[in-house]
């Protein structure tokens, strides 16, 4: 590589894309920024430039496709401030390339070019800004008479940027009529955008002489610019804690489990609708709350405000956790985030928060709600595996469809993500529909292994003693065991 190689990052003004870089970009280098329409190629650079600013590098917008005019009014409405970033025009309705479009090659000691090069160059030199954009690339090349000279133009005009230790990005717009891989060589490093029914994607495919890190990741446009959400690695993530018992605050709940669940671990609560599910996961908060502890529950299922009422009607109070910090209630729309976004929620809310509990209420609605089309219960054990690392208790809550009848332990296939499985069972009992609950797995530590009659009253969840005078619980339809049998 020609020209002095800085060893230092230059951000790009977008945390989780600086994530994904080590940082940010290594300056002093040139970046081809690619994607079709509409995928966010400008209001990324928007972002670089105004990164720029705020760093005194006295950046250059060369733009190919908007004018000046509209360029600014568009990042205003975005929340861009663009006061001092120096704009290049060179946009078709500029009346610059009226005349010779017979472009040469030039040399960075020596440039004897036409308009557009040398109105770069001279902007370059005029300003010596440390960050150019050129938006786009693909503009450049229609004013070109042929490809040849233009990628000599480019590689010429790369080539001097670099000997001004300037960091550069050109974005691209592939079409099937004039593709951008003859351009790709052009770039030290090439980042991908790209739109599809599911969301925006980015991906760094390249970056040359750094670590970064690979696949695709979710990206949003918001009113104030992009946001990246980088797909979650849970062995990036470790932390060291101390692995004793949480508990329900009911002895004999904490008797069933053998003293409770273990932090750190991921358990699932499983029953059919209404059978108290998330009352019983939402004691194990009440109970972290009691010992100064932050929880937070994700509602995929329910609206805030029902489960506010619910939780208070049975001397669960939720509000007043709430209110003193100790409890988080995030309600998620349907379709509004996808897998890598809600991670990263859940990420920040444990790192900024200090969240120790987290509850997924439920599992259902997370397949459901969230964008993805694939790979979703990979995404989950992503994300509880993270959780797992950092000293976080996982409770999934998952609903049943059979009320009665056959037995399953999870009706998501889910059942490998749990350290616990926590069962609730409804039962017909002398003409009266029951409840029950008990345990079906505990990897660390003994549990109880019988069933117990649940009752949940205006003071709360009771668990009653074992129920050993009847058998054929988990069918639904149990029966009394005859004393007189032997």
């Amino acid at each position: 590589m020609s020209g002095p190689e800085s060893s230092s990052r230059v951000p790009t003004g977008i945390s989780g894309l600086d994530e994904l870089i080590c940082g940010g970009l290594p300056g002093g280098r040139a970046y081809i920024l690619r994607g079709g329409p509409g995928t966010g190629k400008t209001i990324v650079a928007l972002h670089f430039l105004t990164a720029g600013v705020e760093a005194g590098d006295d950046p250059l917008f060369v733009a190919f496709e908007e004018p000046a005019a509209d360029l600014r009014q568009n990042a205003a409405g975005l929340g861009f401030d663009l006061d001092g970033v120096e704009i290049l025009d060179l946009s078709p309705s500029a009346d610059r390339f009226l005349e010779d479009r017979s472009y040469t090659a030039f040399e960075p000691s020596e440039v004897e070019g036409h308009e557009p090069a040398e109105r770069i160059v001279e902007a370059v030199r005029e300003r010596d800004p440390k960050r150019v954009v050129i938006d786009p690339l693909t503009g450049f090349r229609l004013l070109a008479p042929d490809n040849y000279q233009f990628r000599q133009e480019m590689a010429s005009l790369t080539a001097f940027l670099k000997n001004r230790d300037v960091t550069a990005l050109y974005t691209t717009q592939p079409t099937p009529n004039s593709p951008d891989d003859d351009l790709q060589f052009l770039g030290d490093g090439i980042l991908t955008l790209s739109r599809s029914d599911t969301g925006r994607r980015i991906e760094v495919e390249k970056l040359r002489g750094s670590d970064f890190r690979g696949g695709s990741h979710a990206l949003r446009i918001r009113s104030d610019g992009i946001h990246v959400f980088p797909s979650l690695v849970p062995g990036d993530y470790d932390r060291e804690f101390t692995r004793d018992t949480i508990s329900s605050g009911i002895d004999e709940l904490d008797q069933l489990l053998g003293g409770g669940f273990e932090r750190g671990t991921v358990s699932v609560i499983t029953g059919p609708s209404g059978v108290g599910k998330t009352t019983t996961g939402t004691h194990f908060m009440k109970e972290a709350a009691a010992r100064g502890e932050r929880s937070t529950i994700y509602l995929f299922e329910e609206a805030t405000e029902q489960f506010t009422y619910r939780s208070e009607a049975i001397d669960i109070p939720v509000g007043q956790m709430m209110s003193e910090g100790n409890l988080g209630v995030e309600e998620i729309e349907p379709m509004d985030l996808t897998a890598d976004e809600f991670a990263h929620q859940v990420r920040m809310d444990v790192e900024e928060n200090g969240t120790e509990v987290v509850m997924i209420d439920g599992t259902a609605g997370y397949r459901l709600s969230l964008r993805d089309e694939d790979g979703l219960l990979e995404q989950l054990h992503s994300l509880c595996r993270y959780l797992r690392n950092v000293g976080v208790t996982v409770i999934l809550i998952e609903e049943q469809q059979s009320v009665a009848g056959e037995f399953s332990a999870t009706q998501e296939n889910i059942s490998y993500l749990a350290d616990s499985i926590l069962f609730l069972r409804y039962m017909e009992l002398d003409g009266e529909i029951q409840k029950s609950i008990g345990v079906l797995k505990k990897r660390l530590g003994g549990f109880e292994r019988t069933v117990r009659e649940l009752e949940i009253g205006e003071d709360g969840l009771h668990v009653g003693d074992p129920m050993t005078d009847l058998r054929g619980i988990l069918t639904g339809t149990p029966e009394r065991v005859d004393e007189s049998d032997d």
